[in-house]
């Protein structure tokens, strides 16, 4: 898809194609397609970025809170986005064994109570041994600099969900 069908759809279509590019928000798609016309996918991108950057702290957190947890719940009941259930299929964490699975979920749970949201990572660039580091290094940052790295990490999700719409390579982003 090229920027000029992206600058034509009506509001509707916008939404109901970029919708999910940050997890569960639509009202960002929504905010987004105010912004057209887009010069490119990069510009694309930053209006969804300038969008997450200029919320208070707890809408920000808010949009923390829309991501499921990896391997979690969501995932054993069926019930992610089918943009979650890809990444966190690539990385792994849908063929998790017992053990793996457990001490994932005990660190989702004291992720979540340290923080107030869920652990947040680009999980189609990781590998289960990864995404588990990963948690466990995060989980004793400072909270501020938590919030910032988690952000960092649904603006990386939203790159590639982007690139994925349009056709791109995400990495030229």
């Amino acid at each position: 898809m090229d920027m000029e069908k992206v600058n034509s759809m009506g509001f509707g279509e916008f939404v109901d194609v970029f919708g999910n590019v940050i997890e569960r928000c639509p009202l960002i798609a929504a905010a987004v397609w105010s912004q057209r016309p887009f010069s490119d996918l990069e510009d694309l991108e930053k209006h969804f970025s300038a969008f997450i950057d200029a919320l208070p702290q707890s809408g920000q957190e808010g949009i923390l809170r829309c991501h499921p947890d990896l391997a979690g719940r969501e995932l054993q009941r069926g019930a992610l986005t089918a943009e979650s259930q890809r990444e966190q299929s690539a990385a792994g964490l849908t063929s998790l064994g017992a053990e793996e699975r457990l001490r994932l979920a005990e660190l989702n749970a004291q992720y979540r109570a340290r923080f107030g949201f869920p652990f947040v990572l680009a999980a189609r660039l990781s590998d289960r041994e990864a995404v588990l580091r990963e948690l466990a290094r995060r989980l004793h940052r400072p909270p501020a600099l938590e919030l910032r790295a988690a952000l960092g990490e649904v603006k990386k999700i939203g790159r590639l969900r982007l690139a994925d719409l349009v056709g791109a390579d995400p990495s030229r982003l």
